[in-house]
């Protein structure tokens, strides 16, 4: 904004759900298959992450297509799932802490890939991931991915920083900001991972009691140095600019934002890691213009969207042919954003997942995600 994890618990109760007959395209609200796309609607309703739906693609994809998007954006996983559950929009840019919910609460339908021509281009690991795959149903299409960066004015932040740590320290209270977000809680959690080895965390997402507690406590400490929890990422480049925040949780896209207005600004991964994001194009069971979903998804999936995307965002996209489009447009930029890395580069970033109570070690005493989104309203009153 997302390293795939097996997915244990959650997988099962979808999987049961999933004796459902294969169908075409319908407008009705249906969890059945999409096997096949018509005519487009004319009209095409899209909650996205901020960045994800720019003129540049957009406009194109609306005269090739003649679907004209409407575009929301969400600040939130949890926010996007809650629209979703209205049946207002028609697809979204879910993450990984948002999709297997969706999946769950069947608010969305599973797509045959062979509708998206350029699927068969895609790295390996994002064919059939556990965060949108279930038994080898497809419940939507992969699309971008990246990690969530360190984000410090250059000027204001002396020496450069190499750790999380910056985020914890009274360095700079006043003038730190991070996302409004509970999956926030496993950042900490990965900070603590590396810096107070003697907790055992080996999963930031999979946290006992013990391990859960500590990164809580971390956040309630920093809570008063924080100037802003960021809603959205124009909430974040905002604090830059104005100097409200010198430092902060980020994504790429703020980073490429800021820069580009000439602000004084740089981000990195730290030493401890990172966790990131893997996003995944569904469509709602409740869509009214599906067929101009299906014909987004594969316009998105394209060589020269997913390098526009990527380029403007700051992410990898998920189509190798990309990475050749990407350097035409911009120069080094496919190296620069990891397009071309081995799949450990992939596996090293902790991606974004749904908590829950199975620890994936035969033992059910992690904290779920009802737990996380608790802990988070405590941690900011």
């Amino acid at each position: 904004m997302r390293r795939i994890h097996k997915v244990h618990v959650l997988v099962a109760a979808v999987a049961a759900a999933l004796c459902v007959p294969a169908s075409g395209v319908s407008s009705a609200a249906d969890d059945s298959p999409i096997t096949k796309v018509g005519k487009g609607e004319g009209s095409l309703n899209l909650i996205a992450w901020e960045g994800y739906t720019q003129p540049q693609w957009v406009k194109p994809f609306t005269k090739a297509t003649g679907c004209k998007v409407r575009a929301k954006y969400g600040g939130t996983s949890d926010e996007m799932v809650t629209l979703m559950r209205t049946g207002q929009y028609d697809a979204v840019s879910a993450s990984g802490d948002a999709s297997l919910r969706l999946i769950l609460g069947k608010d969305v339908r599973p797509i045959d890939p062979k509708l998206i021509p350029d699927y068969k281009n895609f790295i390996q690991a994002l064919k059939s991931p556990s965060h949108n795959t279930v038994r080898g149903v497809h419940y939507g299409i992969s699309l971008q991915w990246g990690p969530n960066t360190l984000l410090y004015n250059t000027k204001k932040v002396k020496p450069a920083p190499n750790s999380w740590s910056i985020l914890y320290s009274s360095k700079y209270k006043g003038k730190i900001t991070v996302p409004d977000n509970p999956i926030q809680i496993a950042d900490a959690a990965l900070y603590l991972s590396k810096s107070k080895p003697s907790l055992g965390i080996t999963d930031p997402y999979e946290l006992t009691d013990t391990q859960f507690k500590a990164a809580v406590d971390l956040l309630k400490k920093q809570h008063s140095l924080v100037k802003k929890y960021w809603a959205s990422a124009g909430d974040e480049i905002d604090l830059f600019k104005n100097g409200g925040a010198v430092v902060g949780a980020s994504w790429p896209y703020q980073t490429n934002t800021l820069q580009a207005a000439k602000a004084p600004v740089k981000d990195l991964i730290p030493k401890e890691g990172a966790t990131g994001w893997a996003d995944t194009w569904m469509i709602s069971s409740k869509a009214k213009h599906p067929n101009c979903a299906v014909k987004w998804i594969k316009w998105v999936s394209t060589p020269t969207v997913q390098a526009q995307q990527a380029i403007y965002f700051g992410e990898t996209p998920a189509n190798t042919k990309a990475c050749k489009v990407m350097n035409k447009l911009s120069k080094g930029s496919c190296a620069q954003y990891h397009a071309n890395a081995s799949t450990a580069y992939f596996r090293s970033i902790k991606f974004w997942k749904t908590p829950q109570k199975d620890c994936g070690n035969g033992k059910s005493n992690c904290m779920d995600y009802a737990k996380w989104q608790s802990a988070w309203t405590d941690i900011k009153s």
